[in-house]
């Protein structure tokens, strides 16, 4: 499989060439079967570690928009909301993590995705991006990121 790779200090993050990615640190790709699945990209599993908990706050199917609040996770450095990337029909989630998120943190691209959606309404605003926008996304990104980790925000 083809990818970039992306350096979060001594870290590596590998990105997928054959994805599509999101601002809010979402990855998608459409199947065989005509939906789009989404997952969390290495960048935001690298900075949540350890994903332990994962619920959903509305049922599939389900018309949702894109902003829209559609779970939560918790994680060993984080408690957060989960929200869409996109507007569309949330079709079904990824019920084996509901037993075990742990694949999100071993298999992201793969076992770990979360949920598919069919139907998509992009706009400008929500449009996916390819893998080297999205990284020079990360860039832009990245600083802020260390000093939000560092605690250093008001430096």
């Amino acid at each position: 499989m083809q990818h970039r790779t992306f350096m979060m200090g001594e870290f590596e993050a590998v990105f997928p060439v054959d994805r599509q990615y999101h601002p809010n640190h979402m990855w998608s790709q459409p199947q065989k079967s005509g939906g789009t699945r989404f997952g969390f990209t290495a960048y935001a599993v690298r900075l949540l570690q350890d994903v332990y908990f994962l619920d959903w706050a509305i049922d599939a199917p389900a018309q949702i928009t894109a902003g829209q609040e559609i779970g939560a996770i918790e994680s060993k450095k984080a408690e957060s909301s989960l929200y869409s990337a996109v507007s569309g029909n949330l079709t079904k989630f990824n019920q084996a993590l509901m037993e075990d998120p742990s694949a999100i943190n071993v298999d992201k691209y793969d076992a770990g995705w979360l949920f598919e959606m069919d139907e998509l309404s992009l706009t400008d605003a929500t449009s996916p991006l390819d893998v080297e926008a999205y990284l020079e996304l990360l860039v832009d990104v990245w600083e802020k990121t260390q000093r939000t980790i560092k605690g250093q925000m008001n430096e």
